[in-house]
């Protein structure tokens, strides 16, 4: 029998993920499903607890979205994330189970670390091809072999590959209905894949576009999140309206989603505090923006 407690905090992941992921409601449902069926132990013993092939244009919270479900189920450090761009020749499957029986690879090495959790293969369509005979492997039976003969599991753990593949129909059709969006990054994910890989994908998740009114909601959210970090450092700032507005042209751009826009924040609320230090050596008041040099500026109370 589930522990009741367990149950209710499972029950609030989808609300959690709600406050934190901007404009992709329709894929937060699914993905809290799947980690609750994991959970609860309904799914099959022998495989990961669930696999997700997060898909659509860069920046639109794919990866914030697997991390978000990680954290609130396990709590913060438990995920391991693998970026495929680092994996495109033939040393790749190597580098990942190990070179010989003293070398249990990086793969290995962030099972020993974390042995439960969330493992995310990022930029998944620049690995190696034969990256995905393993991985195949993982999604098949749960299990791999390393070069040092032990064969681990993935029972314990959640396995998310994120992927830019339909970006480019995503962004074409910015102003067709979601549902045809979606069609087309399916049709293309199904191009691009093999598709043994793809039937063995439990969640395939489609990310929308970001529009201009959620990258300013998303905005808002990377504003509180580096204000609540720089006031842990000593920095209380109040960011005004007039310098929310400005973050936002300077940091959108439709076709790169919310990457540009959360080092925007960060790059000028932190230089904000910087230049503040240099001046009076402290940093606390209302954050405005100073219009000859296109900054922020904090404004002492």
């Amino acid at each position: 029998m589930a522990d009741p407690a367990r149950i209710t905090h499972l029950r609030g992941l989808e609300e959690h993920l709600r406050r934190h992921i901007i404009a992709q409601d329709h894929v937060l449902p699914r993905i809290a499903a799947a980690f609750a069926r994991g959970e609860l132990g309904v799914t099959d013993p022998g495989r990961s607890r669930g696999s997700f092939l997060l898909v659509g244009p860069t920046g639109s919270g794919k990866t914030e979205t697997f991390t978000c479900a990680i954290d609130h189920t396990f709590g913060p450090g438990h995920l391991t994330v693998f970026d495929m761009s680092e994996y495109q020749d033939k040393s790749a499957v190597t580098k990942l189970i190990g070179a010989d029986r003293d070398d249990p690879g990086l793969l290995g090495q962030a099972l020993r670390l974390r042995p439960r959790g969330g493992l995310l293969f990022d930029e998944l369509e620049k690995a190696y091809p034969l990256v995905t005979d393993l991985f195949l492997q993982i999604l098949w039976n749960g299990r791999v072999t390393l070069a040092t003969g032990e064969t681990v599991t993935f029972h314990d753990h959640y396995v998310g590959f994120a992927s830019n593949i339909g970006g480019a129909e995503a962004t074409r059709m910015a102003r067709s209905k979601f549902a045809s969006v979606e069609q087309a990054v399916m049709r293309r994910v199904v191009q691009s894949l093999r598709p043994e890989f793809v039937a063995r994908i439990d969640e395939i998740l489609v990310f929308g576009l970001l529009a201009a009114d959620a990258q300013r909601e998303i905005c808002g959210l990377v504003v509180r999140n580096e204000t609540d970090r720089l006031r842990a450092l000593g920095y209380d700032l109040q960011v005004t309206r007039e310098a929310l507005e400005f973050l936002v042209r300077e940091g959108f751009h439709p076709q790169l989603g919310a990457r540009p826009l959360r080092k925007t924040v960060e790059r000028q609320l932190q230089d904000a505090v910087v230049h503040e230090l240099f001046r009076c050596g402290g940093a606390a008041g209302e954050v405005v923006v100073d219009p000859g040099e296109r900054r922020l500026v904090v404004v002492p109370r």
